[in-house]
């Protein structure tokens, strides 16, 4: 045995930095591909000193003293709470050095890297996919330190943490750590289910390797639990406090996907006895005294709930009320004694009997185990195994004072101890039992132990044994029965004062017999509701539902007690508070059961799969977060449900302003900013009216996407673009206005605005900007009427002020309407009569789909977009010669490309082909919307408010004169503005209109505005 251990090695061995070994189970062949173990051997260096790593302190101190018989020497850590023990021991068929030392629970622990840690860093949803990774806490570093210096020295590393699926990721945390420094050291895993000699001895002579399943299992929880945790206390948090600021200023709203169900199960039992409504019930019952002892029948009918059938059956009785006896029976009754103890039933038991809380009882229990006290307090079993010997166990109470004469008698009955046998067995620890007496221990820590002794005499000992009779009788064909109790044999009810047997005394009655009843009575009742859960009822609730497991029922209740979600009643019973019951009947109402266990059972059932080898890791974890992350974007969506839940428990919700609505609403990503590669979200802009695309960078970032008016809805789309970067960009959802789309095209579909979309980005005439273009304010229209993913121009939020310009990037031009045409064969350097723009590229040959003079007319333009070249097509050419964008006719203007924002300033000189008004402002292109020869008929006018217009007028069809020249092709400066003057000098074509009275700017009738439009 000894040379198996010493010649292997582990594969999949979970490490932070290094990659996993190779590993060779002790007692299989060795693994394919890998040196036979002989030369194995011979290849490693000799073990002489071997570092053990236990869970904690205490059990390190227990375990060195056993294995060192007492003659083990301390010294101090770097960690003054974990000592270093040092002794000889023969282990690997070898005299070797030990270090024993311990680490104080979990090593490691999961978080979100730096971006994502602060609660305003992201929007919840995004902490599903978020990236996450192990850390070592400020509070774990010295321990970390300490097993660091010490495995330098070592060449065998000795897992001895806890048998269970924490100790065993605890133990691949202290892998992880250990191989970063030797990367070639052993490594070995002691299995131990209680800290005695034989069973140190045994572990010792058994080492065996870590299951990377088990702790794999433990991996999955934690992250889901992070992830789901992290994300629905955020957003729930986030929001609350700001609609019940009054209530929740400073309250921490947490979720977890156990401590809900928990709550749930509270809940559901108080609104249960609210429900109730209570049934009156009639019965008889029949009295016989004899001598001083006063007998009760019972009706074997019970109950009815109709008086009047109770009151005729009841008056047949009077009639002839003489009872005959129709049948005695005695028979053999035996009081079973208890099941072996197991971590939930000591809960529940220490909840009843002791009036202790199941958190109290675990730690008292977790402590009277690394002391050496009781055997291992977290298992599932209450089998206890053939090869486990109970009697030396029994032997060792025989001297106790109290119980010590019970245990000599289980000893000397016939066949020893003889315990009562369960159906439950984890195959890992026996049933919770004592492994030494001790008669000094005080408080709540002697009466746990006391309690588990007698629990174990109890079911090691036999059942109580008693004769019961029951007498059966007959008044007027009513049946009524009696029933008494003698006690033969206590047995284990001596020892265990916690179950209670009385006797009942009945005289003797002989069947045939008849005798005159004292009295007969009608009695009424009403039907009584549930009573509030007690704890124990709680852990049996979710042991029954599967929620958390035996290690953390007791944790998951203590949660929803400190988030003040429930209260404890004078008698401990669990009462719900506001809080915990808005939160339930939000969720439910939403139409998700998150108060339910479901979800939360599948993946308890889950994990055991994973542990066991039969499910892997990364599927499992995928799978539940897109389950949980469906759920939370659902609920987002109906998060005013939440509100009004909680509004019935604490008060009206407060008013919030748009801004903060927004805020408070946890908008959902689209994509990412191609400036800043912040979040992009669906915003409503201010009149209400409609969504933009909107930067959460704002307003250090203003770029933002306007939709125009044709589309009259948009919403987020679960579905992603598999082709835009950077990845993420989700599909949306638009709905256009009739009229406003192509006849082939559907009002309602889905498609991307990242790029790939075609019709998208000709139906909204959507501007891309290049990566690190100009994001704010800078660059064409991007007003309320067209689409672009410009500056703001028009935001909800008030503009920060104007920082100084940066020297303005280029960016691509609007996606003109426009449908391309071929280019002409051939290119730059090989045919001569290629067109080359201002930039030395080929330019793109296009034509005019617009109605008007010069559709159909093709032009060149830049193929990049990113000079201003401009050129008819029918018109001649001369290579080198710079080329205005401009266009000599109006007929390509077109209201979408101009744009409505208003105030935006234009970085780049004018836009080719504008319509400048008396103001040197560009017209707005509007439609005449009024019955008579000129409905439908486009026109331009000033475009500023209505108090404020110039009266410039100007039918579209018609040209104009200074539009001809209207943009130059300068990248701006002196030369755009001066081209702008130029223009705004032209004489008007028509004199000024006098000034109006203020009219829609749709059907241009006064007394409302386009928001109120009937026409709209």
């Amino acid at each position: 045995m000894p040379v198996h251990l010493f010649g292997r090695s582990f594969p999949g061995l979970r490490r932070l930095w290094v990659p996993r070994r190779s590993l060779c189970a002790a007692q299989s062949d060795p693994c394919p591909g890998t040196p036979q173990r002989e030369d194995m051997i011979r290849s490693r260096a000799p073990i002489k000193r071997v570092l053990c790593v236990a869970e904690k302190n205490d059990a390190a101190k227990c375990i060195s003293e056993i294995m060192s018989r007492g003659t083990s020497r301390r010294r101090e850590g770097m960690s003054t709470f974990n000592k270093i023990y040092e002794f000889e021991y023969h282990l690997f068929g070898q005299n070797v050095t030990v270090t024993m030392t311990s680490v104080s629970g979990h090593l490691m622990g999961q978080e979100f890297k730096a971006q994502f840690k602060k609660w305003h860093s992201c929007n919840p949803v995004l902490l599903f996919d978020a990236e996450v990774e192990k850390h070592c806490p400020d509070n774990m570093k010295q321990i970390k330190r300490t097993l660091e210096k010490e495995v330098r020295q070592c060449q065998a590393l000795v897992i001895w943490t806890d048998c269970d699926r924490e100790g065993e990721n605890i133990g691949f945390e202290i892998i992880d750590v250990c191989k970063a420094v030797k990367p070639n050291i052993q490594v070995f895993r002691a299995k131990f289910s209680e800290i005695t000699p034989n069973s140190i001895r045994r572990a010792c002579e058994t080492l065996t390797e870590p299951n990377a399943n088990i702790s794999d299992a433990v991996d999955v929880r934690q992250e889901l639990d992070l992830r789901i945790g992290a994300s629905f206390t955020r957003f729930q948090t986030l929001r609350l406090q700001k609609i019940f600021p009054a209530s929740l200023a400073n309250q921490l709203i947490s979720y977890g996907s156990c401590q809900f169900p928990t709550l749930g199960f509270v809940v559901e039992r108080f609104k249960a006895i609210q429900a109730f409504i209570p049934e009156t019930f009639y019965k008889i019952k029949v009295l016989h005294e004899v001598e001083e002892d006063t007998v009760e029948f019972s009706w074997k009918r019970n109950r009815l709930f109709n008086h009047t059938a109770c009151l005729v059956l009841y008056q047949i009785c009077m009639e002839d009320p003489i009872a005959t006896v129709t049948s005695v029976t005695s028979k053999p009754k035996s009081k079973w004694r208890p099941l072996p103890l197991d971590t939930v039933e000591l809960e529940k038991l220490a909840s009843r009997k002791l009036k202790i809380s199941a958190k109290e009882t675990m730690k008292i229990a977790e402590k009277l185990y690394t002391q050496g006290y009781i055997s291992y307090p977290r298992t599932e079993t209450n089998i206890f195994p053939t090869t486990l010997a109970l009697g030396p166990l029994v032997e060792q109470q025989t001297q106790s004072p109290v119980w010590g004469t019970f245990a000599q008698r289980v000893i000397d009955q016939p066949g020893g101890p003889n315990p009562r046998q369960g159906k439950k067995s984890d195959q890992a620890h026996p049933p919770i039992h004592p492994t030494k007496h001790s008669s000094t221990l005080q408080g709540n820590e002697g009466r746990v132990y006391e309690f588990i002794v007698r629990h174990f005499l109890a079911c090691v000992s036999q059942d109580a044994l008693g004769q019961e009779t029951v007498v059966d009788i007959d008044i007027a064909q009513e049946n009524f029965s009696t029933s008494g109790l003698m006690i033969i044999a206590r047995n284990y009810l001596d020892v265990y004062p916690y179950d209670r047997w009385s006797a009942k005394v009945i005289p003797v009655y002989v069947q045939g017999s008849q005798f005159q009843p004292s009295a007969i009575e009608m009695a009424d009742g009403q039907t009584s509701p549930p009573q509030l859960l007690t704890e124990a009822d709680l852990i049996s609730l979710m042991e029954k539902h599967g929620i958390g497991t035996d290690a953390t029922h007791a944790d998951h209740i203590e949660t929803i007690k400190s988030r003040m979600y429930v209260g404890l009643t004078a008698d401990q019973r669990f009462l719900p508070g506001e809080l915990g019951m808005g939160l339930v009947e939000g969720y439910n109402s939403m139409g998700y059961e998150m108060s339910k266990p479901n979800l939360r059972a599948e993946l308890e059932a889950d994990l055991k799969l994973v542990s066991e080898g039969r499910k892997d890791k990364q599927s499992v974890l995928q799978n539940h977060i897109q389950k949980y992350k469906t759920v939370f974007i659902e609920s987002v969506g109906k998060a005013k449900k939440l509100d009004e839940a909680l509004s019935s428990y604490l008060g009206a919700p407060q008013e919030i302003v748009e801004v903060e609505q927004q805020d408070v609403e946890m908008l959902l990503p689209v994509r990412k900013c191609p400036h800043c590669r912040q979040d992009m979200v669906l915003k409503k802009k201010r009149d209400g009216n409609g969504k933009y695309l909107s930067c959460t960078g704002y307003p250090a970032c203003k770029t933002a996407l306007w939709f125009p008016d044709t589309v009259l809805e948009v919403s987020r789309d679960g579905s992603i673009c598999p082709t835009c970067q950077p990845h993420p960009v989700h599909m949306l959802k638009l709905k256009f206005r009739r009229g406003s789309l192509p006849p082939m095209m559907p009002l309602e579909f889905i498609g991307c605005i990242g790029g790939c979309d075609e019709t998208l980005r000709e139906v909204l005439h959507l501007k891309y900007l290049q990566a690190g273009g100009a994001g704010g304010g800078a660059g064409g229209a991007g007003g309320r009427g067209g689409g672009g993913l410009v500056g703001r121009g028009d935001n909800p939020c008030p503009p920060a002020p104007r920082p100084p310009r940066p020297e303005p990037r280029p960016s691509l031009p609007p996606v003109p309407p426009w449908t391309p045409q071929p280019r002409p064969p051939g290119g730059a350097g090989v045919n001569s009569d290629a067109i080359v723009c201002n930039c030395g590229q080929d330019a793109l040959l296009l034509t005019v789909r617009k109605d008007g003079p010069n559709q159909g007319r093709q032009f060149y333009k830049c193929n990049r977009g990113i000079c201003d070249f401009f050129l008819w097509g029918d018109q001649p050419y001369q290579q080198g010669e710079p080329q205005s964008r401009a266009p000599p006719r109006l007929a390509v203007v077109s209201s979408n490309t101009l744009g409505r924002g208003r105030g935006q300033e234009g970085g780049a000189g004018g836009q080719a082909g504008q319509t400048m008004c008396n103001c040197n402002v560009a017209t707005v292109t509007l439609t005449v919307q009024k019955d008579g020869p000129n409905k439908g008929r486009m026109f331009h006018t000033c475009g500023k408010p209505r108090d404020q217009q110039c009266g410039f007028f100007l039918w579209t069809d018609e040209n104009d004169p200074r539009a001809v020249f209207g943009g130059g092709f300068s990248g701006g400066g002196a030369a755009g503005k001066e081209g702008r003057k130029t223009v705004g000098e032209a004489a008007p074509s028509k004199p000024p209109a006098a000034k109006k009275p203020r009219t829609c700017g749709i059907c241009h009738m006064p007394g409302h505005t386009r928001v109120t439009c009937p026409q709209r």
